[in-house]
């Protein structure tokens, strides 16, 4: 099975790339599933209801989030009845939405996706290996492609995670930071790792975010309003 996995879409340049690139990608690559993280497309916090049927309508198949998946509060009305978003699986219990995905990819391969989040430096939610442990034993045996989106701050909580999964997932790829690292890598028992993928969006300002308003708020220390860049997407 063939997969794509969007690193996060950072607003509308982030969006209009994915609409403008990944049906030539699917078919030119012949991908069978494709997995994004949505939780910055709209203007760089969160995701709305209509983003996020706008994205599936491009042909994404399963939404990942983190942090932000949140910061928009009609999405939370909107979670329970598409389950096709996922939002961080080891959020408390009774928020809504869920974690974990299971589908049939157009190969006809059954699949899990599972969304975690990390906790250092991050908001201190529940124990996401303690999470993963028990989201898996949802998963039914036949479900051979288990994909992870370990949403985290520090490399060395997404790395712990990669080792805690390996064998046991197909895959753990870490989200968050927006900038790719060169650490990809296939684990001793056969799971594919990776830090980070970085993100899909503008390249030309800080981590998605135009560089002025970012540069600002470093100088003076003042709260500032961040904008989505645009340009180098």
């Amino acid at each position: 099975m063939r997969v794509l996995f969007v690193g996060d879409i950072v607003g509308s340049p982030g969006r209009q790339i994915v609409r403008d690139r990944l049906a030539d990608v699917v078919a030119q690559r012949q991908i069978d599933l494709v997995i994004a993280n949505g939780e910055n497309s709209a203007s760089g916090f969160g995701i709305t209801p209509r983003l996020a049927e706008e994205l599936l309508k491009m042909g994404i198949d399963v939404l990942t989030g983190g942090n932000h998946s949140w910061d928009r509060k009609e999405i939370l009305e909107f979670l329970p009845h598409e389950p096709r978003l996922l939002r961080p699986a080891n959020f408390p219990e009774g928020n809504a939405g869920s974690g974990l995905y299971l589908g049939t990819a157009k190969n006809g391969e059954k699949y899990a996706v599972l969304n975690l989040q990390g906790r250092v430096f991050m908001t201190p939610i529940d124990d996401p290996f303690r999470k993963a442990d028990s989201e898996l034993a949802k998963i039914p045996e036949d479900v051979a492609f288990v994909f992870v989106d370990m949403h985290a701050e520090t490399t060395s909580e997404k790395i712990a995670m990669g080792w805690y999964l390996d064998g046991r997932v197909t895959a753990v790829v870490g989200t968050h930071t927006h900038v790719t690292t060169a650490d990809e890598r296939v684990l001793p028992h056969g799971t594919a790792y990776i830090t980070d993928v970085g993100m899909t969006g503008p390249h030309g300002g800080v981590i998605g975010m135009d560089r002025n308003g970012i540069i600002g708020k470093f100088l003076n220390g003042l709260p500032a309003r961040f904008e989505v860049a645009s340009g180098d997407v």
